[in-house]
């Protein structure tokens, strides 16, 4: 026990034995008349705040012998046990990395749980631990209804206010949800977090979503200790940015007295149950013993702070409520405190004796489940034929608009031959007619129907509970389909443009990618996300509306990311994602091209020839490219414009006699490993053709795939520019060409063949 452990135990004991018994009364009897708190509540509270601050000195004691790991304590933040009594064990809970005791009062009220001893499991890294596997500590019981959350900053907010707006829309829908209707939804922050962007964003849309008389019910509850890390919160910020927020009901309660807290928090609980609104609930807590186990407080901090707030412990606090109420006596408390140590202790020990992960296999086996029999089953289930529930009246097209303007010129039927754009809209149609649990929403998708007019019509069709516009905000967006995902649907989000995606790339990286994998697979994010990006708009929005970076999306354990060229695959890709989402619960960006979203001729004016029927193609295998041609001279791998472009240049090198074969890649993640090997090895030969940047683009991943699995004959790749892409005709000076193709394949082709 250190200094900093050994101060607080001491001011424990000491103020037990300082503290002025009570008449004695019976444990049924009220101790406190405004929260009708009883004697035998108050020691259950007492018993959760004594384990998690045993949790903590166990946590800490495991490092120092080398057999724990990083842990963040939740000393001096005990009162959010209030908040867990507060609420019903099947609200769903979303914590603040400091809320150790509401995690193991909750654990506790569910039969079989043992909250303490699955805590060490995690600081130990125990492959034994029931939520995570041993790949991180985290709060999260699926029985208990605890989310896990990483500690990334807030990042969790946006997700907690997309589940409170998904379970009353899943109600409304009749589809089934694993949480009740009238369910509040927990999310527990610090206060260096409520300052954040995502905080500050996410809270903003559950009032905004209240404002128009969307149901919201979430309780966010701000555990605040003044500090962020070493940075001090002004002691009055945080009620002067959310106490008088319209539209946000606001609770504030002292931490150290258990009572008031507990009045706080019920009356917080019960408001946003009622109501279906959105309120704020602040406890003012104290941080002991430092921010983590390395952190050392003095270097920062003045030692009458320190002492000031030791004398503000929440667990002595409850115990001398205890004793000065008549309750329990000073050594009754000591004994029941002792005890508690003692419990957590042998869980400690057996802990850290407990087996730890010993693969890569083991420890991805979580991330990123695959079952493509399964998948496809689904992916084939019958579609929808005519106008079903209004299906077909989703791709009437606009009047007046045309691809210009991002009109959408929709056919009669799915046996004609359509565009990008109208096979999305045709297949989201279907989708939405099969399946009750799809949504689609974003910026502009509903009432518009989209920039470019791939969802016009849908909102008409499909109402708009189903199909919705969303706040300018891609956090928000995200956030909304990642909770929507906890609560039963498969959404569809869209991201309008690729380079906005980055407003909120945490959302993919850091809560949906890393959910299933800090689970071990009992929480899921089934999400497909739209993105309109890539390059080659004419005359329009320059780099934000023509990025061609996609590397911080390809860099994301388990994501994938589909990328059509041609309306029939986009088809069958998206209901496969789909099918993949539902049954795999995968991660899915659908990144669409925008340049060739309207696209129709391929080789001349007016030949039709990009255009694509999609009634008879209803699945494509995740990882598995598509060829066109048959060329033994060269394999041109290519994906999304670049396509196109390739089978341009293949057409004009077979009129010289050299016969080129083009690879559609498809998924940029996982690459199509196996048709990409077969195809290299099939001519010898292999170009890259790839409209992403030098520099972290796709064709460095398709290299050296090729290098690895063996591959010896002639490679080479040809690239845009390491450039933002810029507005106008310049644009044309940094993004791969046919010129460039066409040349790099010439060049390839005098090359020696393979050894």
């Amino acid at each position: 026990m250190n200094d900093r452990e050994a101060d607080l135990d001491q001011w424990f004991r000491a103020e037990l034995a300082a503290a002025t018994p009570g008449p004695a009364r019976p444990p049924h009897e009220p101790i406190d008349a405004a929260s009708g708190l009883t004697g035998q509540h108050c020691l259950e509270l007492f018993d959760a705040q004594a384990a998690s601050r045993h949790l903590d000195l166990a946590a800490r004691r495991l490092t120092r012998e080398g057999h724990g790991y990083y842990s963040i304590g939740s000393s001096g933040h005990e009162s959010n046990v209030a908040v867990a009594a507060a609420l019903r064990v099947t609200d769903p809970a979303l914590l603040h990395y400091r809320s150790g005791a509401f995690f193991v009062y909750r654990a506790r009220q569910v039969p079989g749980l043992d909250p303490i001893r699955d805590v060490m499991l995690g600081v130990a890294a125990a492959a034994a631990d029931p939520i995570s596997g041993g790949r991180h500590k985290v709060f999260g019981s699926q029985p208990a209804n605890v989310i896990p959350q990483t500690s990334t900053i807030a990042s969790h907010l946006p997700r907690a206010v997309g589940l409170a707006f998904a379970i009353e829309r899943a109600a409304n829908l009749r589809l089934a949800s694993p949480w009740p209707a009238d369910s509040v939804v927990v999310c527990s922050f610090g206060d260096a977090s409520a300052n954040h962007s995502t905080a500050a964003g996410a809270i903003n849309t559950a009032i905004h979503t209240a404002h128009q008389n969307v149901p919201m019910p979430i309780l966010f509850v701000c555990e605040d200790n003044g500090l962020g890390i070493s940075v001090p919160t002004p002691r009055t910020w945080i009620e002067q940015a959310y106490g008088s927020r319209p539209g946000l009901a606001w609770f504030d309660a002292d931490g150290t007295d258990l009572p008031a807290a507990l009045t706080a928090a019920r009356a917080a609980a019960d408001h946003v149950r009622a109501h279906r609104k959105p309120a704020f609930l602040r406890l003012r807590t104290v941080r002991l013993l430092g921010h983590a186990g390395s952190d050392v407080e003095s270097a920062y901090r003045r030692p009458a702070d320190i002492a000031a707030d030791l004398r503000r412990d929440p667990v002595t606090a409850t115990a001398r409520l205890l004793i000065t109420a008549g309750v329990a006596t000073p050594a009754e408390v000591a004994a029941r405190y002792d005890a508690i140590a003692e419990q957590v202790a042998a869980a400690a020990e057996s802990a850290w004796n407990e087996p730890k992960l010993t693969s890569a296999a083991a420890v991805v086996a979580t991330l990123a489940p695959a079952r493509p029999t399964v998948v496809r089953t689904d992916a084939l289930r019958a579609m929808p034929e005519g106008d079903r529930n209004g299906a077909s009246r989703a791709t009437d097209p606009a009047p007046g608009t045309d691809a210009a303007n991002g009109g959408t010129d929709s056919p009669a039927s799915t046996g004609d031959a359509l565009t990008l754009a109208q096979a999305l809209n045709q297949t989201l149609a279907q989708l939405l007619t099969r399946d009750r649990d799809i949504l689609v929403f974003g910026e502009d998708v509903g009432r518009k129907g989209g920039v470019y007019g791939v969802t016009k019509g849908l909102q008409q069709s499909f109402g708009v509970r189903r199909v919705f516009d969303t706040l300018l905000d891609e956090q928000s967006v995200l956030g909304t389909a990642l909770g929507a995902a906890l609560a039963g649907f498969v959404p569809i989000p869209e991201i309008q443009y690729l380079a906005y995606v980055h407003n909120a790339e945490d959302q993919l990286r850091g809560e949906a990618a890393t959910l299933s994998f800090f689970s071990g697979g009992r929480y899921r994010n089934p999400v497909v996300v739209r993105i309109a990006g890539l390059a080659y708009q004419k005359g329009f929005g320059g780099h934000f509306h023509n990025d061609n970076s996609i590397a911080a999306l390809r860099d994301i354990p388990g994501l994938v990311i589909a990328t059509p060229s041609r309306a029939d695959d986009a088809a069958a890709m998206l209901r496969t994602c789909v099918s993949a989402a539902r049954v795999d619960g995968r991660v899915c960006v659908f990144l669409e091209p925008i340049a060739l979203y309207h696209t129709r001729d391929l080789y001349r004016a007016g030949d039709g020839a990009w255009l694509a029927p999609i009634s008879g193609v209803r699945h494509a295998d995740i990882g598995r490219a598509r060829v066109h041609g048959t060329g033994s001279h060269l394999t041109i791998v290519s994906f999304a414009n670049g396509v196109p472009m390739s089978l341009r240049v293949a057409r004009r090198l077979a009129a010289d006699g050299i016969h080129a074969r083009v690879l559609d890649l498809r998924w940029l993640a996982p690459l199509p490993m196996e048709d990409l090997l077969d195809n290299a090895r099939a001519t010898g030969r292999v170009l890259i053709a790839d409209e992403t940047r030098r520099s972290g683009g796709v064709s460095e991943a398709v290299c050296t795939a090729l290098l690895d699995a063996g591959f010896d004959g002639p490679l080479a790749r040809v690239t845009s520019a390491d450039s933002f892409v810029p507005l106008g005709p310049a644009a044309s000076t940094v993004l791969l060409d046919e010129a460039a193709i066409e040349s790099a394949a010439r060049k390839l082709l005098a090359a020696p063949p393979a050894r």
